[in-house]
């Protein structure tokens, strides 16, 4: 089977991922679980490796020889996909993300119109977080796009790869992709200011560097979106924390809680009709109460602040998990097994 018969049953079968790796067949992630493409082998690792380098340039093909791994924008037909090359006991795997063309609204991802007043900040950092594979970039796609389609501004995307392309608009936008647009991270943050940006996306905050960088930018009265791999929203802020060594985290939490606007944990769990996936939230924003607690150091009040502040349009996890279930969107177990807090889930289901 060819390539491109592999990606049009992705298409055909609503697949979210793509998965070609020696010794299985093709598998397909649907609703997020996998099954194999239908009517398709076991590959051997000279299937793999003739199947995915066909659709490598010679840099690709180098940077994937050297670092024995590479990450990619692939366009194919009306669709893009964010590629990863990888070696698996020596034999070559590739993972397809399916980017579709059309970037939805936060009405069509079924997110809290809450989320509009986001797309309406002027300056600050927003950090999505969340595990791979969640909807983040999805939901910063949204956010992104609103932007663009009402608002005359300039914003510019550093990712790796490009993900979502954004269409015609009131803004312009320079998307920036690792190794074809910039050599590295730090040499796009630091130029970044010179490009007269409004809006900063910065694909991931993986390091200090990344960090201080977003940190400052947002100082400088930009508004930065990112994200972090965290398993709720006070420990992205302990991320952020903690990455500094002990003589700095005084100044980082002052900094974090001067520019920080709001962070939003994302899950996509299972539907009761197992026929697709549905976001749950948490939402926290910088009120002064929050803003306090990370000058203070005391992340691990948050919790509190989540759980009362409805009026500011914050919701615990939990709770929104709870709100799936009594909708009939989410099983009972499905709540449970997702829940990050078990005893908060428990008082809310009851």
């Amino acid at each position: 089977m060819k390539l491109e018969e592999l990606f049009q049953q992705t298409l055909d079968k609503s697949a979210s991922d793509l998965h070609i790796i020696p010794d299985y067949p093709p598998m397909l992630r649907v609703y997020s679980e996998l099954a194999p493409v239908p009517g398709t082998e076991a590959l051997s690792k000279e299937d793999t490796k003739t199947l995915l380098e066909k659709i490598l340039n010679e840099a690709q093909l180098d940077e994937l020889h050297t670092n024995r791994e590479t990450d990619f924008g692939l366009e194919w037909g009306d669709v893009r996909f964010r590629v990863n090359y990888y070696y698996a006991k020596g034999g070559l795997a590739g993972a397809f993300r399916l980017i579709p063309k059309k970037i939805k609204t936060i009405e069509e991802l079924a997110i809290p119109t809450t989320l509009h007043k986001l797309a309406k900040t002027t300056n600050g950092l927003i950090l999505l977080t969340g595990p791979t594979g969640e909807g983040k970039s999805t939901t910063i796609s949204a956010l992104l796009n609103e932007i663009n389609m009402t608002e005359k501004k300039h914003i510019i995307t550093i990712e790796d790869p490009i993900e979502f392309t954004y269409p015609v608009g009131k803004s312009i936008i320079s998307q920036r992709e690792l190794h074809s647009d910039t050599h590295s991270w730090v040499k796009a943050l630091r130029s970044v200011l010179r490009e007269d940006p409004d809006v900063v996306l910065i694909g991931e905050m993986r390091d200090q560097e990344t960090i201080q960088a977003a940190l400052t930018i947002a100082e400088t009265g930009h508004l930065v979106f990112s994200t972090l791999h965290t398993n709720s929203t006070p420990e992205a802020i302990n991320r952020i924390i903690d990455v500094f060594p002990g003589h700095q985290q005084n100044q980082i939490r002052n900094q974090l809680a001067t520019v920080l606007k709001a962070v939003v944990y994302q899950r996509l769990v299972p539907k009761t009709q197992k026929n697709g996936r549905v976001p749950s939230l948490e939402i926290l924003f910088n009120v002064p109460a929050v803003s306090a607690l990370i000058r203070e150091g005391k992340i691990f009040m948050i919790d509190n602040v989540l759980e009362t502040g409805e009026e500011h349009e914050m919701i615990l996890f939990d709770k929104y998990l709870s709100r799936l279930y009594k909708q009939n969107l989410i099983s009972r177990e499905d709540a449970y097994s997702y829940a990050i807090r078990p005893k908060e889930i428990e008082k809310f289901m009851a």
